[in-house]
């Protein structure tokens, strides 16, 4: 009578388990590293998204009620956390304050402005992708208002007003507006008054936006006519 199985049959079985039970143990090590993974990265960017929760329920109520007057646990209730989580990520309503302090200086820097082919043209870029990016943020005209405040407030403390002090995009734009007057594409007049009143009027109409989120937005090229020269009719 013939055997169930030759020993052949029986190794080829045993090999076959086995192989089996290799593949699925590295498939559960691999899946196991995966979901690791995608689980520390949906942890990463938790923490990023409550970290701007964070500056975002700060700006809102710093805007509204003041420096001195905002209180941690205000910000912590409107970005829906505890006083003591929000410690985590900011041990101060000062080191919020200056960490948007630092956001609105970035922008001051001209770090954000697009490249140019001349004076007249950086403030007409300059200009479109401000507006820009408060149609897609309005976070950004609430940095405005912001700024503004802090460099109105006699009371903040010294660093700040350090920080305020310093790459102030007026100060920075009078060279390049002297540069447009040698070219003849920039009005005649004093430049540190030109770069005031350019970019002031941006300052203010972002301002206007964030307290009134309806106004409608201008048209980039009515803050470059502040700048622009104006053609000399001649007649004959």
């Amino acid at each position: 009578m013939r055997q169930l199985f030759t020993e052949k049959e029986k190794y080829d079985f045993l090999l076959d388990k086995l192989c089996k039970a290799v593949y699925n143990h590295v498939e559960h090590i691999f899946n196991e590293t995966i979901f690791r993974e995608v689980k520390r990265m949906t942890r990463s960017e938790q923490k990023e998204k409550r970290r701007w929760d964070i500056i975002k329920a700060g700006l809102h109520f710093f805007v509204r009620k003041g420096y001195e007057a905002t209180k941690i646990s205000e910000i912590a209730e409107k970005a829906g956390m505890s006083v003591g989580l929000l410690y985590h990520y900011f041990e101060s309503v000062e080191a919020l304050y200056e960490a948007l302090i630092d956001i609105g200086l970035s922008g001051r820097s001209g770090q954000y402005f697009p490249e140019y082919d001349n004076p007249l043209d950086y403030f007409s870029k300059s200009a479109a992708f401000a507006f820009d990016a408060i149609k897609r943020n309005p976070f950004i005209a609430e940095i405005f208002l912001l700024m503004n405040q802090a460099e109105k407030n006699p009371d903040l403390p010294q660093k700040f007003r350090d920080k305020l002090g310093q790459n102030h995009v007026i100060t920075t734009s009078v060279s390049l507006i002297e540069e447009g007057q040698r070219l003849g594409i920039i009005r005649e007049g004093s430049p540190a008054s030109l770069s005031i009143a350019f970019w002031l009027s941006i300052q203010g109409y972002a301002e206007m936006i964030a307290l009134h989120p309806d106004t409608p937005y201008p048209e980039t090229e009515w803050f470059v006519d502040i700048l622009r020269a104006r053609e000399v009719k001649t007649h004959d």
